[in-house]
């Protein structure tokens, strides 16, 4: 079968034509995303073997999860192991970021220890702009600069905290404390009704994820471990959330490619 016309590709995914009007199909790749919000790569860029087919059926598990909730995304279904359909979407240009606990950019910009418990969730915003280094900007830039109206702002603000309520919960029951995640938001029509959908993906490449399991088990010299970064984060994750692919296994896993 011919491939679709390509619509955009970018570090992690690339979008083809879909097979209907207002569809796309989303292929995931295994490059390493650049994201502040995904630190346990690890590969300074380079890309993780099979990473692609994990956050394939990860996204798959986490937007199906959504839309089941009332949350809406642009997923439709999972086509094969590298791609899904989807819903095409006028992607706002600023990413949502919330954030439960200090880690990286927070840490280093307010001087807060790593894995402190915040007050409360806090929702940062990011200009989509990687030749600016994607700079933190205020709901005044965002309205000021037509990239979001008040309304959508509002909206955007409770569309993020239904999502991290749902993934905090989905994590903890995992033994995984979601410490952070980026979304994308997207504008969409039915008829005269627009209305904002979760675009994109939620995988390790946007979310900052620390193990919980084994917190109070003393290892061999009697230490209690503190939580840190989960290892071999895609497929731990996967393999905790029961979507781990059959033919990826311990011997199979993502492995850095140079």
């Amino acid at each position: 079968m011919a491939r679709r016309k390509k619509v955009y590709e970018g570090k992690a995914k690339i979008l083809y034509e879909g097979p209907e009007p207002g569809t796309l199909i989303q292929y995931f790749k295994d490059d390493a995303a650049q994201s502040e919000q995904a630190p346990n790569q690890g590969t300074d860029g380079k890309g993780l073997e099979g990473k692609g087919v994990l956050n394939n059926r990860l996204s798959e598990f986490f937007m199906a999860g959504l839309n089941a909730i009332g949350v809406p995304t642009h997923f439709m279904r999972r086509l094969n192991m590298r791609e899904q359909l989807v819903r095409m979407a006028e992607i706002l240009p600023v990413d949502v970021v919330v954030r439960n606990f200090a880690a990286g950019e927070i840490s280093q910009r307010l001087g807060i220890p790593e894995g402190t418990a915040l007050p409360r969730p806090i929702v940062e915003y990011y200009y989509k702009d990687e030749k600016l280094g994607s700079p933190m900007v205020a709901e005044e830039h965002i309205v000021a600069f037509g990239w979001a109206n008040q309304q959508d702002l509002d909206d955007m603000v409770a569309l993020a905290l239904r999502v991290n309520d749902f993934l905090s919960g989905v994590m903890l029951g995992v033994g995984v404390r979601l410490m952070d995640f980026r979304i994308e938001v997207g504008r969409i029509w039915e008829g005269d009704y627009m209305r904002l959908i979760v675009a994109d993906e939620i995988s390790p490449d946007n979310c900052r994820l620390w193990d919980l399991r084994g917190l109070e088990t003393p290892d061999r010299e009697g230490q209690v471990r503190e939580p840190g970064p989960l290892n071999d984060v895609y497929t731990e994750l996967a393999r905790r959330l029961g979507v781990l692919p059959s033919n990826v296994t311990h011997t199979t896993k993502p492995t850095l490619i140079n």
